[in-house]
């Protein structure tokens, strides 16, 4: 019996979209972060980016639990000495919201040049429109 070793061109991608309107963060990230690395199809290769694409629309509207909206901080550094900038959940909700869900997803997924190969496959909007109608994706359920 032979073990399939499945390459880049075998791989079928599919294209799920997430409403995350009044859903919590965490919940939706991880869906979608096994979903970027494919552990949700039966020929999983840890090794291997067997994921789909991902499309989460209403990113601004998701959701955080107990007082994570004051409490949270977003970290990021500028390289240089004292170059260290903090953020709030609200204040960053209120500029750029579709970040909260960029990060906590990125968070989720390997910490390799594999990961970033998955975190490609990610496409992540505010408001409820995307221009990906073409690629026909199925609407996932959490």
């Amino acid at each position: 019996m032979k073990t399939v070793i499945p390459s880049g061109k075998d791989i079928p991608r599919n294209w799920h979209i997430i409403d995350a309107e009044n859903l919590v963060l965490g919940r939706v990230a991880t869906k979608a972060a096994n979903i970027l690395m494919g552990k949700h199809k039966p020929s999983y290769t840890p090794y291997i980016d067997m994921g789909d694409h991902i499309i989460v629309v209403n990113a601004a509207k998701v959701r955080l639990t107990g007082r994570k909206e004051e409490q949270k901080l977003y970290r990021r550094h500028s390289g240089y000495p004292g170059g260290l900038t903090e953020t709030s959940a609200r204040k960053v909700r209120e500029t750029r919201p579709q970040r909260m869900v960029e990060e906590a997803i990125s968070g989720m997924l390997p910490k390799s040049k594999l990961g970033k190969q998955m975190y490609r496959k990610l496409q992540v909007y505010a408001g409820p429109k995307h221009p990906h109608d073409a690629q026909k994706p199925v609407a996932l359920a959490i």
